[in-house]
């Protein structure tokens, strides 16, 4: 098994059809800076703290490393095996889209908790997109109890500066997810059509470069600009 699509995949392609297919296709042309970089270390920061309330949990990304084409299997036979079990970065695979799932606590009655882990000080739109996939492709694979979103619920404004414990704000979003889910089926249908597209897309850029977030292929777009210009 091989995936065509994952979450970050998925939200780069609501965000711009030319940037999913580079995602696919060109990786090494992204180019992140370096706030972006430490906007990555928060989130893991945060991510790690979360998953410390959870002591006996099981990373499988410890044992599998970067092969996270395996970690589906795994996932399954520690969920088969046990009859409670913590996993981090459990894998779930379906419709060729393959998803890593921070926290999932398997219930005695076989039944699991989702927990999806975000930095952030709002439970944004972004998240939400992030969050349905998530249940689409899990609940397809497994039966959902739950599916919350994790956030840092505290403003840095209203944190004092000697704070040392961390704010996890948790909201159940398992209803809202599931009537997403013919919307995430189409959307997911449209683009394993552009992953798997041989040309690159001409889309052109935009304002939507920048949102929800900046593009890591922008150098790229812009480069294409200056170079039509010369003609």
């Amino acid at each position: 098994m091989t995936h065509l699509l994952s979450k970050s995949k998925y939200i780069r392609g609501l965000q711009c059809e030319r940037a999913l297919w580079l995602d696919v296709h060109e990786p090494r042309l992204a180019r992140y800076t370096a706030e972006q970089m430490r906007r990555f270390d928060r989130g893991r920061e945060f991510e790690y703290a979360f998953k410390d309330t959870f002591p006996h949990g099981i990373d499988i990304s410890v044992e599998l490393k970067r092969n996270v084409d395996a970690y589906p299997d795994l996932t399954a036979q520690l969920i088969d095996k046990e009859e409670e079990i913590d996993l981090f970065e459990a894998g779930f695979y379906y419709d060729d889209v393959l998803v890593l799932a921070d926290v999932v606590h398997k219930c005695p009655d076989g039944t699991l908790d989702i927990y999806e882990v975000k930095s952030g000080n709002t439970l944004s739109e972004t998240y939400r997109r992030d969050a349905a996939l998530q249940h689409y492709v899990i609940s397809h694979c497994r039966k959902v109890r739950k599916f919350c979103v994790v956030y840092n619920g505290l403003s840095d404004k209203l944190a004092p500066p000697d704070r040392s414990d961390t704010p996890f704000s948790i909201v159940d979003l398992t209803a809202e997810l599931a009537a997403q889910h013919d919307e995430i089926a189409a959307n997911i249908a449209s683009m394993k059509t552009i992953a798997l597209a041989t040309a690159e897309p001409a889309t052109p850029t935009g304002q939507h470069c920048l949102e929800p977030y900046a593009c890591p292929y922008q150098h790229y777009c812009a480069q294409g600009i200056r170079q039509m210009s010369l003609f």
